[in-house]
């Protein structure tokens, strides 16, 4: 199999492949320069799509990133989760070309460990993220630095994927109730939570659009498991004020599809991975 890096551009309702590669690459976040961030391997590579290449980003120490990254609203950081054994993920901080990073979240096992990094705010400074205490998957903030971090869910089966609408006012997410997985938002303090989807479909990674008028996201058939990759999966948008949503586009991928934040900065496009079956 191989795997392809796209760009979605709603207006023309077209795919524009980028990249296709035998490595397997992952969650795509899109640089205010233009240029695509995926990981791979451990490790983070650039991709310029005028010129489409896996370019290493150096990071000292890490050399077992994960697929949930991102980058600082200002461009000027990335945010990284490193996992070197399994079941563990750290958070840290890198600059944008890289170089030694910083801890953000706890990494030795403790109740505080692990974290999965996936939404910040608007003004850069918290972090929203998945993390595991206690045996349960919860979303948590903190701020970009580290420090104090704030529990925000409570009473769910398990939750997933945290991302900030832009004008801030809202963290969207995945979580699963009495089996159910489905979209739901929430106030960055926890307040006024809402289930936004309740269809058959599984239901994961919501990403609100830059524009604030829709919520893209990964949909897997009913009865599916988790979030597992090489699977038939859908990209759906769904429109905020009215409540329509419309499949985009159906393909083979899942896991590391859209797992992070991939709109481009000014929300007509995205970019996402799905998987080339050979022959």
């Amino acid at each position: 199999m191989k795997y392809r890096l796209s760009i979605f551009d709603l207006e023309r309702g077209q795919v524009q492949p980028v990249l296709v590669t035998d490595r397997l690459i992952e969650a795509p976040n899109w640089h205010p320069d233009g240029s695509i961030i995926v990981n791979g391997e451990g490790r983070l590579f650039r991709v310029n799509p005028a010129a489409p290449d896996l370019v290493p980003i150096p990071i000292e120490g890490l050399q077992d990133l994960n697929n949930d990254h991102g980058i600082t609203p200002d461009g000027k950081i990335l945010i990284l989760s490193n996992s070197p054994h399994p079941n563990t993920s750290t958070i840290y901080t890198v600059p944008y070309s890289g170089g030694t990073p910083s801890r953000v979240t706890p990494s030795r096992v403790t109740h505080a460990t692990p974290s999965w990094w996936h939404g910040i705010s608007p003004d850069g400074r918290t972090l929203a993220y998945t993390a595991k205490r206690d045996g349960v998957f919860d979303i948590y903030s903190c701020p970009v630095e580290g420090g104090a971090e704030q529990r925000l869910t409570e009473g769910f089966d398990h939750t997933d994927g945290p991302d900030y609408t832009a004008d801030g006012r809202w963290i969207w997410f995945n979580g699963s109730r009495q089996g159910s997985m489905d979209l739901w938002r929430m106030h960055p303090d926890g307040a006024d939570l809402e289930r936004m989807t309740s269809g058959p479909s599984v239901d994961w990674f919501p990403h609100p659009s830059p524009r604030g008028d829709g919520i893209l996201y990964l949909a897997y058939e009913a009865g599916t498991e988790g979030h597992p990759r090489n699977h038939d999966v859908a990209l759906r948008l769904l429109n905020v004020d009215d409540g329509s949503d419309a499949c985009l586009i159906e393909i083979f991928g899942g896991q590391g599809t859209i797992n992070v934040p991939c709109w481009e900065p000014g929300g007509g496009r995205f970019a996402f991975v799905d998987v080339v079956k050979d022959g």
